[in-house]
């Protein structure tokens, strides 16, 4: 395996409702890619350091104010939908 580069991988996913804003929020995770010469597969490597226990961002429900993660449709505690 050959060393090609380090790169951040987006994390999340565009939606349906929210278009690409939850996938902005997500962040990226920060790898290292390496490269086989002779099968040419690829493998990942997460740099260390690179994954933190909180990663997604918070929001507050405007009802209970419970603290969950901002991805979310509605609040995991009282079920208040946001769209």
């Amino acid at each position: 395996m050959h060393y090609l580069s380090r790169e951040k991988l987006q994390l999340g996913k565009t939606g349906w409702v929210l278009g690409d804003l939850p996938n902005l929020l997500s962040g990226a995770l920060d790898v290292e890619i390496f490269v086989c010469s002779k099968c040419r597969k690829i493998e990942f490597f997460v740099v260390e350091g690179a994954i933190q226990e909180d990663e997604l961002p918070k929001m507050t429900c405007p009802e209970c104010g419970a603290v969950h993660d901002f991805d979310y449709p509605k609040c995991p505690k009282c079920n208040h939908e946001y769209f």
